[in-house]
């Protein structure tokens, strides 16, 4: 499976949009590198370092409610030097899986996608047609049905999940290249089983041209499907879409008249309308009981449970309420696998260590690297009864310290995975294993472990969660709240009942009554150093 090819002109890179734009404005905050310094080329050279990453692409649900700042379009910083641009279909939907779309609607949507931001901005698109042989001219946008793994570097997930994504322009072989999950049920205005071509096109061609995501509420580009409009014929892009593709383009010299364009396409007449479901056919298995195994790889989420993994975006969305299939994402698995027991990712190589059994795996991106599975014995890994480890509940690198621990029975363990003479060390650091009661406050017993966003841990178990802010120790309001509820958009219980906590008690409750002021302050103050201390040996222990 081969990455989305590296240019050697810099000036020329392209990169999977959300992989870029996260990049990007990463790179912006930690280097200070301001919004006009795109062009710099050592910029360009630390953002061009090949990262086959797993992008962040427009899923079929919406996101988590969190309270964020709300921010207006947002650009890749890529265009097209043109605004005469042609495009092709190089397959169409399978007609088995959508059988309410012929291939002549396909082009007659995808016609009207188009055309919503040519009616904004100075751009003329053209389609470029099969030649007598049969041949299909490339084009600069080029559309394809695709099914899991297509030659790009990021595979499909089935149906229900990723829909669709889409590369910046460029002059790369694959800019502009838009590519539709071809196990998605396709339809034209269809009821709420499929999904809607026409909207998720729109979308996907304003990334092909340039723009990112944005959070504005009306905007076409927000990252996560939003369903049939209501008149495709008269559809009109909304103001943060308008001001964002004139951003890059410039300003039409009028907008084009209303009514229907003779010389433009029909559309096909939509089906009837159909009784609208809104059954959560995952509900049970996403909402209900705990998950195997919770790894932050590539700044998102993976919830896995039995042969199925849910995934939560760096915004908080969640890609899809239907789960993926693990075999149909991760190449190099067990066949017929139904447990993973822990994962995570390798903070020096980017590479992700799954453990499933006495064994584990090593992949690059999705692929399953030559050489494994290897035993778990590999680790060194021995409980304080002298017993070997046969089995990781829970691995996790710690924004603290950034250092990998393994948990297992009770116990973890500290690694410090350097590389020495080429060869990389993973034994346990001397002084380990330690008891998982000094994560108090935490279940005695874990699920899964990550550190996220802004250095926060997360500890999972069953239906739980426990957040220790900024990674720290000791914190007086360690809370368990719902999985569910917080990060795969299931509904709360009618009442909220707190689940029960199984986490270690603390060790003193101070009481000053009737005392005087001066010696309340002073005690309080000795309280503050003494806990302040115990935080400092505690955080160097572990």
């Amino acid at each position: 499976m081969a990455c989305p090819p590296q240019s050697p002109d810099l000036n020329s890179v392209a990169i999977v949009w959300d992989e870029f734009d996260h990049r990007w404005q990463k790179s912006q905050q930690v280097l200070s590198i301001s919004g006009n310094s795109f062009k710099n080329q050592e910029t360009l050279k630390l953002m061009s370092k090949p990262r086959c990453s797993l992008p962040d692409i427009v899923g079929r649900d919406d996101i988590l409610r969190r309270r964020r700042r709300r921010k207006r379009y947002a650009l890749s910083g890529l265009k097209w030097d043109k605004t005469d641009l042609t495009w092709s279909i190089h397959s169409y939907p399978n007609p088995s899986t959508s059988p309410g779309l012929a291939n002549n609607d396909v082009e007659k949507l995808l016609t009207h996608a188009f055309k919503a931001w040519s009616d904004v901005a100075p751009l003329n698109f053209r389609q470029l047609r099969r030649d007598n042989n049969g041949a299909t001219a490339k084009g600069d946008i080029r559309v394809s049905f695709d099914h899991m793994f297509h030659d790009d570097g990021y595979p499909f997930d089935g149906q229900g999940g990723t829909l669709a994504h889409a590369f910046f322009p460029g002059t790369l072989e694959i800019s502009g290249d838009t590519h539709f999950d071809d196990d998605e049920i396709w339809s034209y205005a269809g009821d709420s089983r499929s999904t809607d071509l026409f909207t998720v096109a729109v979308h996907e061609f304003g990334h092909a041209l340039g723009l990112s995501h944005s959070s504005s509420d009306p905007s076409i580009m927000r990252p996560y499907y939003q369903g049939p409009v209501e008149d495709i014929a008269h559809f009109k892009l909304a103001m943060d879409d308008r001001l964002a593709i004139q951003q890059l383009y410039g300003v039409k010299d009028a907008d084009r008249p209303g009514g229907d364009d003779p010389h433009f396409p029909r559309l096909p007449s939509p089906p009837p309308p159909r009784p609208t479901q809104h059954s959560d056919p995952s509900f049970q298995e996403r909402c209900q009981g705990g998950f195997d195994a919770i790894g932050n790889i590539r700044g998102e989420v993976f919830f896995f449970k039995g042969a199925q993994f849910w995934r939560t975006q760096r915004d908080g969305s969640l890609v899809s309420l239907n789960p993926a299939q693990i075999k149909n994402f991760w190449m190099g698995l067990p066949e017929g696998i139904n447990k993973i027991d822990a994962v995570y990712e390798r903070k020096s190589d980017s590479r992700i260590i799954f453990f499933i059994g006495s064994q584990y795996w090593v992949f690059k991106d999705t692929v399953a690297m030559a050489g494994y599975p290897r035993p778990l014995s590999d680790w060194g890994m021995k409980k304080k009864s002298g017993e070997t480890v046969n089995r990781v509940d829970a691995a996790f690198i710690w924004a603290h310290n950034g250092k990998t621990y393994l948990f297992s029975g009770g116990e973890f363990w500290r690694f410090n995975e350097n590389i020495e003479n080429g060869q990389r060390t993973i034994q346990p650091e001397q002084g380990y294993p330690r008891e998982n009661t000094l994560w108090e406050g935490m279940p005695a017993h874990i699920d899964g472990i990550i550190s996220w966003q802004e250095g926060n841990t997360y500890f999972f178990k069953d239906n739980s969660y426990w957040m220790l802010t900024n990674g720290g120790l000791n914190q007086d309001d360690v809370t368990p709240k719902s999985i569910g509820v917080d990060w795969l958009r299931c509904p709360a219980p009618p009442s909220t009942s707190t689940p029960t906590n199984p986490r270690f008690p603390k060790k003193c409750t101070c009481l000053f009554l009737g005392s005087h002021s001066s010696l309340r302050s002073s005690s309080l103050l000795l309280i503050f150093i003494l806990l302040l201390t115990n935080e400092i040996i505690r955080n160097m222990s572990l």
